[in-house]
């Protein structure tokens, strides 16, 4: 049987990264000893270890734990907190994005695509107004898109796709892959942004209420007009003490609820019971995203806006399994994102991606890669 020398120090690191040390206790008895050098853990156990903690297995053979950072910034809406330290799953979820944009912008510059001239098109003093306008000019909308759509659910739907069908790669998902053991935290993050002239990536917390999910998206659209990669929290839906963050969402607020057409609604609702629903079906935005404007636009108070978020959240949480159902296949659409999906698989088929490496980068192997391409009505491998 074979036994590992491991560092105590990169074992405690592990452990304490995980998030639940104590579970990690429990699950290992004989840990207590390996950190005190009394004995040492087979391979197997190692193994184990590293599938629990969320640890890549080659971490826990250094002489000294790794200095784990992300690529690109995040933004914390509240400050004065305690030191953060960045969770593995948010680390390893955007590892995965960032290999994911990596392999599709080489493949475009090969096929011979040209870099998206909206992407770091506009500045933090733009008004916001102008860069709400192009979005939805890039994005085919008129400026009242979303109040043609039945609900404010299918405004969502309609969104994503039209962000897609613009070339900005989109994934929503709510864990870690496919591990459903590994539920990301909305608290630590709402989504990121990976800009890139030729292929810039857009991921959103699926795990976030379903109504916050609109903000975050168009919150995230802004980012690639203004060339900033992100990781955001957008705590209490405010962005953080920062000139882009909050030029981001300044757009974000005008690309959903245009302040000229609100000013024309809110005299006649705002005395109403129902106020953020009425403006709710009126633009189809979620009654989150009205209530976030009416604050913008000094329509009501930081602490009546609070009081209604935090009770809308407590009561109309709602996840990624609602936008598509269970299917799973369905679930797929979000997590791997339908244009990253497609051009996985067309390239796998025409030989100018090995299967191995298709399965890898969407985290979908054999039959099941096979049937995700089948829902994608790109026909069979």
């Amino acid at each position: 049987m074979t036994r590992v020398a491991i560092s105590n120090a990169v074992l405690s690191w592990a452990m304490e990264r995980s998030g639940s040390p104590e579970t990690v206790k429990q699950r290992f008895p004989k840990l207590s000893e390996w950190l005190q050098g009394q004995s040492q853990p087979t391979l197997r156990q190692l193994e184990e270890f590293a599938k629990v903690t969320s640890t890549p297995l080659g971490y826990l053979f250094l002489s000294a734990p790794p200095e784990e950072q992300m690529t690109i910034s995040h933004f914390r809406t509240l400050s004065g907190e305690p030191l953060y330290r960045p969770s593995p799953d948010l680390i390893e979820t955007i590892q995965t994005m960032e290999r994911r944009q990596a392999w599709i912008r080489e493949y475009l510059i090969e096929q011979g695509q040209e870099p998206l001239t909206f992407v770091r098109s506009a500045r933090p003093t733009d008004e916001p107004e102008q860069i709400a306008k192009d979005i939805r000019r890039v994005l085919g909308l008129t400026g009242l898109w979303a109040a043609k759509q039945s609900t404010w659910r299918e405004a969502l739907r309609k969104l994503l796709i039209m962000t897609d069908e613009a070339g900005i790669l989109v994934a929503v998902n709510g864990i870690v892959g496919n591990n459903n053991h590994r539920k990301l935290d909305p608290v630590e993050f709402r989504g990121f942004v990976l800009v890139d002239e030729f292929a810039p990536l857009i991921f959103i917390n699926g795990a976030d209420g379903k109504a916050a999910q609109m903000f975050t998206l168009a919150h995230e659209l802004a980012h690639v007009w203004l060339g900033s990669s992100a990781v955001f929290d957008l705590r209490d839906m405010q962005p953080a003490n920062d000139e882009i963050e909050q030029a981001c969402n300044l757009a974000a607020a005008e690309f959903l609820v245009p302040e000229a057409e609100f000013h024309k609604i809110w005299p006649s609702v705002q005395q109403e019971p129902d106020r953020f629903q009425k403006i709710a079906r009126h633009f189809k935005v979620s009654e989150i995203v009205a209530a976030r404007r009416a604050l913008d636009l000094e329509g009501i108070t930081r602490s009546e806006f609070l009081d209604f978020y935090q009770d809308y959240m407590k009561h109309g949480l709602r996840t990624t399994r609602d936008l598509q159902g269970g299917d799973f296949y369905a679930n797929q659409k979000l997590r791997v994102g339908r244009r990253f999906g497609e051009t996985v698989v067309r390239a796998a088929r025409e030989g100018k991606l090995l299967y191995r490496d298709a399965y890898r980068l969407t985290g979908l192997y054999g039959k099941t890669f096979e049937q995700f391409a089948k829902s994608l009505d790109l026909g069979s491998l």
